[in-house]
């Protein structure tokens, strides 16, 4: 499938779709009025790498401590609204950059309105999100079930809702718990418009089960060349759904890694600690940015390690008592295994 350029639009100052780079987002669990539990969690999600983070708005008093979160923290906030329009406008008259709502369950045609007039004037894009345990009653029994169609049939509405009260300022997700059915309807979705679309698994589990949804729904349209921002979600800290969400982004070329360290699965030729020599060299190396991007590999044993990783700068092939330094296949020196991952890291750094 061939990549279309979006429409685009900003939430704060983080440009989504329209050929900007696809953007990491997460949100937060803890109790929105605790303004500064909230913020302390935005800010760590965005220390992990997260570019917008989204809030839950359950009731007033939430959005009533919007203005308190935006002072403390940085990134990009979005408010998830649901039911009451209300909370929707004051959580823009509070200074939040983006607001999710599902326009068919905040009430009537003039409820939608006001939210979008209250948007327009204050400049905030508003995200769609449609999930399969939301769908329309009439969409989910025209379909018989939660089909591609019916999502992007339910998208469709909604949309409509919003340009006939005269607002355009939108980004789309379509969700659901099957991979199949999100890929398909997101791939349905552009073909037959042209908003940003916000790409996710929802309600996808935890671990690795979750990270697996993510990378195989999310990674499938990011190579279609859909997608405009990302969630990965996953059940426990949120932070972890941001790592997620940069692993895939570079596992499919959508974000360049700057320093990709790379190792081999291990087998029974294996006898070091491979996790605790990668461990130490992602410390040794947290914060470099080179010059250009580079691989660094961390290969388990020393009779197959530098010829399978010939295509790395640096690299380390580890043996029971020495290992040895590479560089483009090339040996550079042996070091003791004790020592080695300071070795290498010095190697990557100039430094050796």
């Amino acid at each position: 499938m061939t990549s279309k350029i979006t429409r685009q639009i900003k939430a704060g100052n983080l440009l989504i779709g329209g050929g900007a780079p696809v953007s990491v987002q997460s949100m937060t669990n803890t109790d929105t009025p605790d303004a500064f539990a909230t913020a302390a969690q935005v800010n760590a999600l965005a220390e992990a790498g997260a570019d917008i983070v989204r809030i839950a708005v359950p009731n007033h008093t939430a959005a009533n401590a919007i203005k308190e979160i935006k002072r403390l923290t940085n990134v990009p906030l979005v408010a998830d609204i649901h039911f009451d329009y209300r909370l929707a406008l004051t959580a823009i008259e509070n200074g939040i950059d983006k607001v999710r709502i599902n326009p068919g369950n905040i009430g009537s045609v003039a409820n939608v309105k006001r939210v979008a007039d209250a948007a327009k004037s204050a400049g905030v894009p508003i995200r769609v999100g449609v999930n399969s345990g939301s769908l329309e009653k009439n969409i989910l029994a025209e379909h018989g079930a939660v089909t591609a169609e019916a999502l992007t049939e339910s998208a469709a509405g909604h949309i409509r809702l919003l340009e006939d009260a005269g607002f355009g300022n939108i980004c789309v997700s379509m969700k659901s718990g099957d991979v199949k059915t999100t890929v398909a309807a997101n791939r349905l979705f552009r073909e037959r418009f042209d908003y940003p679309l916000h790409l996710g698994i929802t309600a996808a589990g935890s671990g690795i089960a979750a990270a697996a949804k993510a990378a195989a729904g999310i990674g499938a349209l990011l190579i279609d060349g859909i997608g405009d921002t990302v969630r990965v979600s996953m059940t426990g800290d949120p932070v972890q759904e941001v790592t997620a969400g940069i692993a895939i982004l570079e596992a499919v070329g959508a974000r360049t890694s700057m320093v990709d360290i790379i190792s081999c699965p291990t087998c029974g030729r294996c006898k070091a600690d491979l996790e605790a020599v990668i461990a130490e060299v992602r410390a040794g190396l947290k914060g470099y940015v080179p010059e250009k991007p580079i691989k660094v590999a961390i290969m388990g044993c020393e009779v197959n390690g530098p010829g399978e990783a010939k295509e790395a700068d640096f690299g380390l092939a580890c043996g029971p008592v020495k290992g040895i330094l590479f560089a483009k296949g090339s040996l550079i020196k042996k070091t003791d295994m004790s020592a080695a991952a300071k070795a290498l890291c010095a190697l990557v750094l100039g430094r050796y």
